[in-house]
C-alpha cells in the first residue's frame, strides 16, 4: 500500500511539536513562506523554540514565517543570516534570545551538509573575523580555511506550490529557496501546498523534493506569497 501523508488540518500537522524543539522555516524574505503552519503553531504557543530559518530585510513585516515567531517571544534562538531586520537584535539584547548570524551561503551549504549526512566541510568565508572563533581550521591547495558543522533540525516547516500523497513536491519560482534544502535536513518535514494530487498525476521531472524526505503535508494557501 502506498504511503498517504496527507494531514486533515495544518492544526493536525504541527500539533506535536513540542517546547524546546528546533525547527527549520522556509522563505526568503515572503517568497516561499509556510505562513499558514507558522500560524498554526503561533496559536498554540509552543516556546523555547530554535529557530533556523533565512535572512529578514530591514521593514519587513514581523507577522509572517520566522519573523512572526521572533516577535511572538516563542524563540530563545536563532540561526540566519544577514541582513537581519530590527527585532531580533532587540531581542538578544535584553537576553530573551540568543542571535547566530552567519554567511548566506554557509548557512545553506551547512543545512545541505546536515540533509546529506555529511561530517562538516571547510571553507574560506569569514576567516579572520570574530565568526571564526571555536573553529578548527586547514590548508586545502593552499587557501586557509576553517572547519563548518553541518546544521540539522527537529521539524521543518516549508512551502511548496504541489504534492501528491505520498509527499512528492513541486515547487513554484521563488518557493525553491530555503525549502528544498531544508526538507533534507530535519528529522520531520511537515509541509504546506495548494494542491494534493494522487500519485503519478505529477510530472517526475518537476519534482524537486522526492516524498521520502517528506512526512507530512497539509493543503493551506498564503495570501502573502507572491513566489
Amino acid at each position: 500500500m502506498l504511503p498517504n501523508k496527507v494531514a486533515s488540518s495544518v492544526e493536525e500537522a504541527v500539533a506535536d511539536i513540542p517546547e524546546g524543539a528546533s525547527i527549520m522555516v522556509g522563505g526568503f524574505g515572503f517568497p516561499g513562506t509556510p505562513e499558514a503552519l507558522v500560524k498554526a503553531l503561533l496559536d498554540r504557543g509552543v516556546g523555547n523554540l530554535i529557530c533556523i530559518c533565512g535572512p529578514w530585510y530591514a521593514g519587513a513585516r514581523r507577522t509572517i514565517g520566522a519573523a512572526a515567531l521572533v516577535a511572538s517571544g516563542q524563540v530563545t534562538r536563532v540561526i540566519t543570516a544577514p541582513p537581519v531586520a530590527p527585532g531580533p537584535e532587540a531581542a538578544s539584547e535584553d537576553d530573551r534570545m540568543h542571535l547566530e548570524i552567519m554567511p548566506q551561503g554557509t548557512l545553506a551549504e551547512r543545512i545541505r551538509a546536515g540533509g546529506a549526512g555529511i561530517g562538516g566541510f571547510y571553507i574560506p568565508t569569514g576567516l579572520g573575523t570574530s565568526y571564526e572563533e571555536g573553529k578548527g581550521r586547514m590548508t586545502i591547495s593552499g587557501v586557509d580555511c576553517m572547519f563548518e558543522e553541518p546544521i540539522k533540525a527537529d521539524y521543518a516547516l516549508i512551502r511548496a506550490q504541489a504534492a501528491d500523497t505520498m509527499g512528492n513536491l513541486v515547487y513554484r519560482l521563488a518557493q525553491r529557496n530555503w525549502n528544498p534544502v531544508m526538507a533534507t535536513a530535519a528529522d520531520v518535514t511537515i509541509a504546506q501546498v495548494d494542491e494534493i494530487v494522487d500519485p503519478g498525476m505529477l510530472d517526475p521531472e518537476l519534482v524537486i523534493t522526492p516524498g521520502i524526505f517528506v512526512d507530512r503535508i497539509v493543503i493551506a494557501g498564503g495570501d502573502n506569497d507572491p513566489s
